[in-house]
Formats: structure tokens, C-alpha cells, sequence
């Protein structure tokens, strides 16, 4: 007997791979120590992400964590930013959740990002693309602004 086709849906949306990778975040706790912290929350599904992490003298992110209350997609999507975010500066962040907004929309190609793959079959999930951005809105909320020199 076949699953009805939204039961086959969430099959192909919640696979072993996006599964794991929500379960991986236990291995990423925010660091108490952490002297920069931020606050997202998904206005479409209630999901929320805290963020925490130093930077280094460049700017670039040291030490980062995650406080995450989400679904398996918005986890799995939140172990992806955490294991990359390490070293990415203000604008690596804006830029590449700005990327992400748009290929969620089907209005650009995938960011360049390790492992968003496993995330494509959320694009046909609108109300889960807010917790797909939780991470990256979380690291800007918690990075100071960066300045220019004049």
C-alpha cells in the first residue's frame, strides 16, 4: 500500500541525513564565556535560535553556539550555519542568509554553504523557510556592525 502523498512528502523532507544533523547540535552549546549573543525567532512557525560567540580582532567569528528550539528542519539548518560559521566575518553572514532567502524562493541558485543540499526538499515548505534563516539571523543579531573607514 502506498502513503498518502503528504505522508510521502515529510518522508522525503525529514531524511537520516537532515535527522542527524539536527541531533548534532547538542555537540554545539553556546560557550557561557561567549561575550556576543542574539535572538531570532521564526514569525511563521515560532522557532527560535540563540546565538552565541566571540570575534576576533578582524572581526570573524570564534568559539560559536547555538540554543536552538525548531524543527528537525530548522535544527538541521542551524547545524549546517554552526559548522561553518567559525572564521566567517558580518558580511559572509548577510550575504550568504540573503542568498538563502532567495534560492528558498526559487529566485537564485544555492548558496555557497557545505551541506544546504539536504535541504532542498524544505524548498517546497514555505513555512519552514523562516527557521531555515534562523541561524544566520541570530549571528547578525549577536555581530556587531561593521564600520568603514572613511
Amino acid at each position: 500500500m502506498n502513503a498518502p502523498a503528504g505522508e510521502r512528502g515529510s518522508a522525503a523532507l525529514y531524511t537520516r541525513e537532515l535527522l542527524a544533523l539536527a541531533v548534532s547540535l547538542a555537540d554545539r552549546p553556546i560557550d557561557p564565556s561567549a561575550p556576543l549573543s542574539g535572538e531570532a525567532r521564526s514569525a511563521t512557525c515560532g522557532s527560535t535560535i540563540r546565538f552565541g560567540c566571540a570575534v576576533d580582532a578582524a572581526g570573524k567569528i570564534e568559539r560559536p553556539g547555538l540554543q536552538v528550539t525548531a524543527c528537525a528542519v530548522g535544527q538541521a539548518a542551524a547545524a549546517l550555519f554552526v559548522a561553518r560559521a567559525e572564521g566567517q566575518n558580518r558580511r559572509a553572514i548577510e550575504d550568504t542568509r540573503d542568498a538563502l532567502k532567495q534560492w528558498l524562493e526559487g529566485q537564485g541558485p544555492m548558496p555557497d554553504w557545505p551541506g544546504l543540499s539536504v535541504l532542498d526538499p524544505a524548498r517546497a515548505y514555505p513555512a519552514r523557510h523562516g527557521a531555515i534563516v534562523l541561524a544566520w539571523n541570530a549571528a547578525l543579531a549577536a555581530l556587531p556592525k561593521e564600520t568603514t573607514a572613511s
